[in-house]
């Protein structure tokens, strides 16, 4: 990996991120999956992000809180955790931010148990045979169910988030396998946002937040990017706000910003 293959993006404030120019980049999911996160549970000091990849999702967490918060990110594949480990260098997090190469479904990998306040996840969401597996390897990895699916990061999280933590998890709004694959885990399910992309359409995304203690589900009414006039709306421009990202809203999103399926 070459300085000519990557790129260095705003994140969120200051903080800046390496990504591959031909590979997988941040997207809306895991803006949505951090927000949500960071709602859910403001006051957390040790995160934990399951699959991290490129460290998008547990660092934009981490912006959010405290500066005492800690965060271990967890990543089986190697490009993506030398890209957080740069990613974090960078930012001069090392203090603060642990990255581990490791398979999220091996229980070795977070030996602490359960300790974390806030667990977080952007599984990928495509089972094989279902899709295209993308000849980049990287790309592959983040659409399709290559190493577990959404099952697979419940499960982690009920070994690992604490009894009055948080597990936060983005995941398709028309895949059923969502909810129960929580319920499977002993988890409970206590909100469900789902993400409408443009107008009037169908969400596309859902962010859950689960935990270890029983108690209702808030239903969330479905949160929109965009209007039928395809500008970006004012709830979408405020959540933005609040994550450190760019405050002048322009005509369009960027390809980046709707990039949903990380394909």
């Amino acid at each position: 990996m070459t300085p000519e293959t990557t790129s260095l993006d705003r994140l969120a404030g200051d903080w800046r991120i390496h990504q591959l120019v031909g590979g997988h980049r941040f997207s809306a999911d895991d803006l949505f999956t951090a927000w949500v996160a960071a709602e859910s549970c403001p006051r957390a000091q040790r995160l934990l992000d399951l699959g991290a990849g490129i460290g998008s999702v547990g660092l934009m967490t981490l912006w959010r809180m405290q500066p005492t918060a800690t965060l271990v990110g967890l990543e089986a594949q190697e490009v993506s955790h030398i890209l957080m480990r740069r990613t974090v260098d960078t930012n001069q997090l090392s203090a603060r931010v642990e990255c581990r190469l490791g398979d999220l479904r091996d229980a070795a990998c977070v030996p602490e148990g359960r300790v974390f306040d806030l667990v977080t996840g952007s599984p990928p969401y495509i089972p094989l045979g279902k899709g295209v597996v993308s000849p980049h390897p990287q790309r592959a990895a983040c659409r399709m169910e290559l190493r577990g699916s959404i099952a697979d990061y419940a499960l982690a999280a009920a070994r690992t988030v604490r009894e009055d933590g948080s597990f936060v998890v983005c995941f398709a709004a028309a895949d059923p396998r969502g909810e129960p694959a929580i319920a499977a885990a002993g988890l409970s399910l206590r909100v469900r946002q789902d993400v409408v992309f443009r107008g009037r359409q169908a969400p596309l995304i859902t962010i859950f937040v689960a935990t270890h203690e029983a108690g209702p589900c808030d239903r969330r009414a479905p949160f929109c990017i965009r209007g039928p006039d395809g500008e970006w709306t004012e709830a979408y421009f405020e959540m933005r706000r609040q994550m450190g990202t760019d405050v002048a809203r322009p005509a369009r999103p960027s390809a980046d910003e709707v990039d949903v399926d990380r394909g």
